[in-house]
């Protein structure tokens, strides 16, 4: 008999799965199309504004019937953001995000379904990317967290 973690592992397997499979068939993994989508003032290729519309779409249907729930579909607790701040870590997350993404061609989630097809470049983004995750890991630890305390205790 499957125990209930289990059942939670196999059905993200799936969804990561179908998003992957998505991801390859939209043309995400491919970074040149990604940029010709990017590129507004040259041969600017429109075909990805097709696929965000679709992810919006399917989004706003998606949390419209979550917003109504309190629990997934599995039985687990369904959270939301409580935090509708926009800050200056979101708008500098945020530049960086788009900033790769133009350079790269890659966002985080085509990237590891590109690095899973073998794709040199999304190997290399990949650890790009896990360097930065760790750096800001690092500075929030050993920087931002002593500076916060410092300010609190006086």
């Amino acid at each position: 008999m499957l125990h209930k973690n289990h059942i939670y592992r196999i059905t993200e397997f799936i969804v990561g799965l179908l998003f992957g499979l998505g991801l390859m068939l939209s043309g995400m993994t491919d970074p040149g199309k990604v940029i010709g989508f990017l590129d507004l003032f040259g041969a600017w290729d429109p075909s990805l504004a097709l696929v965000m519309g679709g992810a919006i779409l399917v989004g706003f249907f998606a949390f419209t019937v979550a917003k109504k729930r309190s629990t997934t579909f599995l039985g687990g607790v369904l959270r939301f953001p409580t935090n509708m701040d926009i800050d200056k870590k979101l708008v500098v997350g945020s530049v960086l995000f788009g900033a790769g993404w133009g350079l790269a061609g890659f966002c985080p989630g085509p990237a590891m379904v590109s690095m899973a097809d073998g794709q040199p470049k999304a190997l290399v983004f990949v650890l790009a990317m896990l360097v930065g995750m760790l750096g800001f890991e690092l500075m929030d630890r050993f920087v931002h967290a002593p500076r916060k305390t410092k300010s609190i205790s006086h």
